[in-house]
């Protein structure tokens, strides 16, 4: 009976160190609302999409999948979230790396002088075999010397699965850096996409407002001639002038949009500025007259933004269970194999081979103020990773309803300007033969000429909006990337 107490106290011990470590799990955030069954009560309730075709099959303009070729290939973006992913598996091998035992190569010299009622200073013995030697012979100075060659290792064993948790959260993190790179691929995509329409657009204006020039320099010299046989005016000529000039200064202005576009799409290609090449005009260019965008369920989860939040929201699962262990006793076992003495003479002698082990538990008990906080930290980044999810569905999906309305609407749009161009072009004949027959005067004529530029340019306008609308909704669907195998 009198040595139980031996065996209670460190019993006691060890569950006072295991209840002081325990921690709640925390609570979970609210859960958003429900993801809708379908993008709309109009939009198609199959679960084909427009973004399951590859860009390639997409977009049917040569001239563009050239271009986005070359930009996957030299875009700066692109080329820093590849960077990005290295970081990310660099962190990984780090965290597989922590579950190993550490063998270091050790090479020490050192000094020592022990008190005189120390148990090492006692008698300041040498404790190595020798033949040539005592089996334990006197230091005869006071200062013990120290030489150590070997190696020296340490392991932490993962009792609580606190290293594990930390090498799940970094392949997530890999996994969710993939995402990021084919989210920048999606954005240049469709970036160099919108681009290129952009230019095909002002081409088209440009090749308005060259015609308008003419026809309006036409006019002007008809008035021109009309004024020197007395039936014009002065401000009739001027009046005239000014607006051939108008329609000069919007042309100067959208080749100055070209240059800016053309910019833009080279910084894109990672070059420097030069003329692209184009293909058809935008007006032969086809656009498909039903879009399929799939269900949302389906749909939003191939969004490579929406991949990733979901991965960072399963690491920052796994970074609160690390934290969570951390709280508990940790097993270290450092071991050490060598050569060691008290004079470098006698280092290399078989002798002087010294082994050893030792194992302890370590866990906090005072001032944890360090895990507290480290808890607390991953505790709010884990909700932030929900949240930041639950702002990712809602992104997509406001994207892709937006888009999905936006191409009905300017389809209409479209076919509505179209027919008020045609009506105002007879409207502009019809006002040049009035005003030849002296039955209109050149302000109606003036005032048609406006609006029939007007009307084409807004057309060109809404010609641009409507590819701009699909490749946004290729994009928002999750297209534009193509999945490559991810070696972990």
């Amino acid at each position: 009976m009198r040595f139980l107490p031996r065996y209670i106290l460190p019993a006691l011990l060890t569950l006072g160190l295991l209840g002081g470590c325990k921690v709640t799990e925390p609570v979970p955030p609210r859960v958003s609302a429900a993801l809708p069954p379908a993008f709309g009560p109009l939009a198609p309730t199959d679960s084909a999409s427009i973004a399951d075709k590859p860009w390639r099959e997409f977009f049917n303009d040569r001239q563009l999948v050239g271009l986005i070729d070359t930009a996957l290939h030299n875009n700066l973006d692109v080329q820093i979230a590849v960077r990005r992913v290295e970081q990310a598996r660099a962190a990984l091998t780090a965290a597989r790396g922590a579950l190993l035992p550490t063998v270091n190569g050790v090479a020490s010299a050192g000094v020592d002088k022990w008190g005189d009622y120390t148990l090492n200073g006692v008698g300041n013995f040498d404790t190595n075999l020798s033949p040539n030697i005592e089996r334990r012979q006197r230091i005869p100075t006071p200062y013990t010397p120290d030489f150590f060659l070997g190696l020296r290792s340490s392991w932490e064993v993962d009792l609580w699965g606190k290293l594990r948790h930390r090498r799940r959260a970094a392949i997530t993190r890999v996994l969710a850096s993939e995402q990021g790179r084919y989210l920048v691929t999606t954005a240049v995509v469709a970036q160099v996409a919108t681009l290129y329409y952009e230019l095909l657009a002002l081409d088209n204006e440009l090749d308005v407002l060259r015609r308008n020039t003419d026809y309006q320099a036409r006019a002007l010299e008809i008035v021109r001639v009309q004024k020197r046989a007395g039936r014009a005016t002065e401000l009739a000529v001027q009046q005239f002038t000014a607006q051939w000039l108008r329609t000069r200064g919007l042309e100067q202005q959208a080749l100055q949009r070209v240059v800016e576009r053309e910019n833009q799409l080279n910084q894109l290609l990672g070059r420097y500025p030069r003329s692209i090449a184009r293909g058809a005009p935008i007006r032969e260019q086809a656009l498909p007259d039903t879009v399929a965008a799939g269900l949302p369920a389906r749909a939003l989860l191939r969004r490579p933004d929406v991949r990733q939040a979901e991965l960072e929201l399963a690491a920052a699962h796994a970074d609160v269970s690390a934290a969570r262990a951390a709280f508990l006793p940790s097993l270290t076992i450092t071991p050490y194999l060598g050569l060691n003495a008290y004079s470098g003479a006698l280092l290399f002698r078989p002798e002087s081979i010294a082994l050893g082990v030792l194992g302890g538990l370590t866990a906090p008990v005072l001032n944890r103020s360090l895990i507290k906080a480290d808890y607390q930290r991953a505790t709010a980044a884990d909700q932030e990773a929900f949240f930041a999810y639950q702002k990712a569905l809602q992104t997509g999906f406001r994207e892709v309803h937006t888009n999905l309305r936006g191409l009905a609407h300017y389809r209409r749009a479209y076919a509505l300007k179209q027919q008020e161009a045609a009506a105002l072009t007879q409207a502009v004949e019809a006002a040049g033969d009035l005003y030849r027959a002296n039955r209109a005067d050149y302000l109606e004529v003036i005032t048609a000429q406006r609006n029939v530029l007007d009307a084409e340019l807004e057309a060109a306008q809404l010609r641009r909006e409507q590819f701009s609308l699909l490749i946004d909704l290729y994009r928002a669907l999750g297209g534009g990337w193509e999945a490559a195998p991810v070696n972990l």
